[in-house]
């Protein structure tokens, strides 16, 4: 395995600074962000941008990298409060918030839900899916959850929430809403009282 070479110091500044001002674009005007503007305001010409990021998917990856990761720890956390079934639904919650309110969230997350022959896995959609896994299955052990679920369909649902509630205001307030009408509907017949 070859180790990747350290960047010189002007690399490491101009990609530090593309990340910053990536950031603030996707914030102001969501991941349809002009990339030619981005590496504009960082001061740097395109193929810069394009040479550290190849595509707008690396880019939206790395800008919001940690904001990710700290998504997928942020399951382990409720898994250590709630019960199974509890921390699976309160991280959705945030999983849905956060879609909605960093802009550029929703189609970096978008992405970590489709089919894997479709896209390369990033490491950001596998924190997502080795969260999601843990906590479902957590969850169908308590019994709180149908056997016959997968992670992704829960993730590809909570997906479809936040967009649902979006929809609904711009601002997610029927989050909690759509969730519980969710999270109702996956759980055992015999736990719903059927």
């Amino acid at each position: 395995m070859t180790q990747a070479k350290p960047m010189r110091a002007d690399a490491r500044r101009n990609y530090e600074r593309l990340l910053k001002v990536a950031v603030e674009a996707f914030t102001e005007h969501g991941e349809g962000a002009s990339l030619d503007d981005i590496a504009k305001r960082a001061g740097v010409g395109s193929g810069t941008l394009y040479r550290h990021f190849p595509t707008r998917q690396a880019l939206l990856e790395a800008a919001y990298v940690d904001r990710v990761e700290a998504l997928a720890s942020r399951a382990d956390e409720l898994a250590k409060e709630l019960p199974s079934g509890e921390a699976l639904a309160e991280w959705l919650y945030e999983v849905c918030v956060g879609t909605i309110q960093v802009r550029g969230m929703k189609a970096l997350l978008g992405s970590a839900v489709m089919d894997g022959s479709q896209v390369a896995l990033t490491a950001c959609a596998t924190s997502m899916k080795g969260a999601a896994k843990r906590l479902v299955e957590a969850a169908q052990r308590e019994g709180t959850l149908r056997a016959d679920i997968e992670p992704i369909e829960v993730l590809r649902l909570a997906h479809g929430v936040s967009t649902a509630s979006e929809l609904a205001d711009g601002q997610g307030k029927f989050i909690r809403r759509y969730l519980s009408l969710l999270t109702d509907g996956l759980r055992p017949a015999a736990a719903r009282g059927e």
